[in-house]
């Protein structure tokens, strides 16, 4: 009805007509209060809903934040990309020296007592030189008989030429018959027969007398001296001398058997006695083709010319030059080795540390040479790999190898792969 009062005009009545307000300024300050008491409560609530709420980009600096220090933790390493280069394959062996072909000089003769020995072991003779005389002077006496005996045996082939030319002017005339002329004939040869069985007689005795003395078969160097003056000597004293024809010697290297398989004759070696520092070239010329079945090794003969340092029957040092390969090629302080054998560091491409068993080759002056487990374009820790561990991060820091030339002790690395 009170509706219906407003439209007609009517005062209406309302619950506010009854009350009474106080003071103006008392109801501004606490209208203020009640406010800021709003305020506070909003702060307070949106701040509780705001912390309740997971947090996306919270998650993500922190995720970034972890990655900056990781980085900051990661270690610089130098690494290397060894590349590959031409690599002389060697073989290191040992042997004793000999002389390349020996030959034992003894008595060729009947023998007899030596008078003279004309040379010393280390002495350079000439094919037919005299070694070593024998006494002679029952042979000599012997051949000036013989030589007496040639005389005779002429003066009657010329009594039987005589009598032979007498007899031909006589029978035209009848006083010899033809029956004397045949014996005349034959008693002529006969004469000329004893001749050259004398002067045949007499050439056997000055060979004789010639083998007496002790001659050099071959130019060459003479080894052994085994006989003394006042020796007597004969076909069964054994060997007086022993020379290297030409003086040629040889190493004698003992090789095993998968090492003899890749030689062949002509290929090239470095020969070190032992005890000297002089390096002499020779050359491959024999390879033995029986192995020994108790050392599993057979011999490689290494020709060598004539040296004074060279003493057969001294020990040497080889190192063969077999042939060349590819093969990278890496400083000694990258290849490290523990029970399992060698082995090296690369950096993988998320820049963590991985391990790389590797079998190594010879050492020259270039490093070391890697015979499997690279293949050249690989980031290889240069310095300190002992102190890594496998899938420990790091910075590689790239270096290039250094240019070696090819020689017969170095190998030419070739342009680094880019890794």
């Amino acid at each position: 009805m009170k509706l219906d009062k407003q439209l007609t005009g009517e005062r209406v009545e309302t619950p506010l007509d009854n009350v009474s307000f106080a003071d103006p300024d008392e109801g501004n300050g606490r209208t203020w209060l009640i406010l800021a008491i709003v305020a506070i409560v909003t702060v307070i609530a949106g701040a509780a809903y705001f912390y309740s709420q997971p947090s996306t980009a919270g998650a993500g600096e922190t995720a970034i934040a972890a990655g900056d220090d990781n980085e900051k933790q990661a270690q610089n390493v130098t690494v290397i990309v060894p590349g590959s280069g031409l690599v002389e394959r060697r073989i290191n062996a040992s042997g004793t020296f000999a002389a390349r072909r020996e030959m034992p000089v003894g008595v060729a003769g009947e023998g007899g007592q030596v008078a003279r020995v004309m040379v010393q072991p280390g002495d350079w003779v000439k094919k037919g030189a005299i070694l070593a005389y024998i006494d002679r002077s029952v042979q000599n006496q012997q051949a000036q008989q013989q030589a007496a005996q040639i005389d005779v045996s002429q003066a009657d082939l010329k009594l039987a030429e005589a009598n032979l030319e007498r007899a031909q002017k006589l029978v035209g005339r009848g006083f010899i018959s033809q029956a004397d002329i045949d014996q005349r004939i034959a008693t002529r040869d006969q004469a000329r027969a004893r001749v050259n069985v004398a002067k045949a007689q007499y050439n056997e005795l000055l060979a004789r007398a010639g083998r007496l003395n002790i001659v050099a078969p071959e130019s060459g160097l003479v080894l052994e001296r085994n006989v003394e003056p006042g020796q007597v000597v004969s076909a069964g004293s054994g060997v007086l001398f022993r020379l290297a024809a030409g003086g040629e010697m040889e190493l004698r290297a003992q090789l095993s058997e998968s090492d003899l398989s890749s030689l062949s004759n002509g290929v090239k070696a470095n020969i070190t006695p032992t005890g000297s520092q002089e390096v002499f070239t020779g050359q491959v010329w024999q390879i033995a083709p029986v192995i020994n079945q108790t050392t599993r090794q057979g011999t490689a003969r290494i020709a060598l010319p004539y040296n004074q340092a060279i003493r057969p029957g001294g020990f040497g040092n080889a190192v063969i030059i077999s042939g060349s390969s590819s093969s990278p090629i890496l400083p000694q302080s990258a290849v490290q080795s523990d029970n399992d054998g060698s082995y090296v560091y690369i950096v993988g491409k998320d820049n963590k540390v991985e391990r790389r068993d590797i079998e190594t080759g010879a050492v020259n002056a270039a490093g070391i040479t890697i015979l499997s487990g690279l293949k050249g374009n690989e980031k290889v820790v240069l310095y300190a790999a002992g102190f890594l561990n496998p899938g420990e991060l790091v910075v590689p820091q790239v270096q290039k190898p250094e240019a070696t030339p090819t020689t017969a002790t170095t190998a030419q690395s070739k342009q680094p792969a880019k890794g």
